[in-house]
């Protein structure tokens, strides 16, 4: 009998984990696949907890609806980095203590391991992404566009253009290819000026422009060669290329990097498994090996060194990541705050913009966008 109560004890905590299930709310598609890899199915390994996503459109909106009925069902959300900081403000999150975060390897603490200002009281961010330029290769068998003018340069590099139906990047693109450097975009589009000019360099390519609103559109432009170049994000990018064999490839000059962070919803009903996952998410190992999965920057140093092959393509991980140096020489880090304080007049700018566009409607250009559409 003592024997049999015994073992009762040491099986019930195994028994309560498996009858527990953890709920994450992410984006979907290739990235989502990444992260079931990555993060999900061995964090299920490790305690006997089920991981369950939930899609969802990047808005800060869908947790605040989400919220409304003060029944929380969320444990954890994939956020980008400037929403989950805008949602810590406003009351949305739960504080997350950075002592759940292991060290290095080498025992680097985790403060020191992490890139800058990666760690915040109610996220901790765990990737860096970009926007990025891509080019069907089969549209330009000689000279290759390599710049961000080269993209207004219909004349040299002929072609249909897609872009984002939404006021991200466009006006930043713009006004490099004026010549503006990357330090001074966002001091310039602080002003009337600024905004006109860069409106005046789309107003060049307008007849040439294709709209996108969901990720994996771009890359089908390019694919089925309805457009010579495209915006998009270069994880979609990097996938349709190294592992379908797409004839796409990326322009790095001028990439828009934003990262991703986890989060807490506020009321959650599992804090503290949140917190256990979101520490073993964020260990070394496993963001390389998402980004071993998937060309997004992992958001620790010790993980970057460990990045090698993709998993199944076999190809070099690091020349395609956003943090690889010589991407990072040309990069535009996303201004937040800019974006932040500039929602209702980009949106007012660029709906006027589009007005004399036939195919526009106030739905599609009339709300501040996701960080990223859902599926990347």
């Amino acid at each position: 009998m003592l024997l049999a109560a015994a073992l009762l004890l040491l099986t019930a905590p195994a028994r309560a984990e498996q009858d527990r299930t953890l709920t994450v709310v992410t984006w979907g598609g290739t990235y989502e696949q990444s992260q079931r890899a990555a993060y999900f199915e061995p964090f299920e390994a490790l305690t006997g907890v089920e991981v369950e996503t939930v899609r969802y459109d990047g808005s800060l909106q869908a947790l605040r609806d989400h919220l409304a009925d003060g029944e929380t069902r969320w444990d954890v959300i994939d956020l980008i980095r400037a929403d989950a900081v805008r949602a810590c403000d406003a009351g949305l999150l739960e504080k997350i203590d950075p002592a759940i975060l292991e060290p290095a390897p080498d025992g680097t603490p985790a403060r020191a391991d992490f890139i800058e200002v990666a760690i915040r009281p109610c996220s901790i961010t765990q990737l860096v992404f970009s926007t990025v330029i891509a080019y069907d290769n089969r549209a330009f068998p000689g000279e290759k566009p390599r710049r961000v003018e080269d993209f207004f340069n219909t004349e040299r590099f002929p072609g249909k253009r897609a872009l984002r139906k939404a006021p991200v990047a466009l006006f930043e693109w713009a006004l490099m290819a004026y010549g503006v450097p990357r330090q001074q975009l966002y001091e310039l589009l602080s002003t009337q000026r600024g905004f006109d000019l860069a409106l005046a360099k789309l107003e060049e390519i307008r007849d040439e422009l294709v709209w996108w609103q969901g990720g994996q559109e771009p890359v089908d432009l390019l694919k089925q060669g309805k457009v010579a170049m495209a915006s998009g994000y270069n994880g979609r990018f990097f996938h349709a290329r190294a592992v379908e064999g797409a004839p796409i490839s990326v322009i790095w000059d001028g990439q828009l990097l934003d990262y991703n962070a986890w989060a807490i919803p506020k009321g959650a009903d599992d804090g503290d498994l949140a917190r256990r996952f979101i520490g073993f998410a964020t260990r070394t190992a496993r963001l390389a090996d998402q980004a071993n999965r998937i060309s997004y920057g992992p958001a620790r140093k010790s993980a970057q060194r460990r990045v090698g092959l993709h998993v199944t393509a076999g190809v070099p991980m690091r020349p395609y990541l956003p943090t690889a140096e010589r991407h990072m020489e040309t990069a535009i880090p996303r201004d937040h705050t800019w974006y932040a304080q500039t929602v209702d007049l980009r949106q007012r700018r660029f709906r006027q913009w589009l007005s004399d566009d036939a195919g526009d409607t106030e739905g599609e250009a009339g709300r501040e966008p996701a960080g990223k559409p859902a599926g990347d």
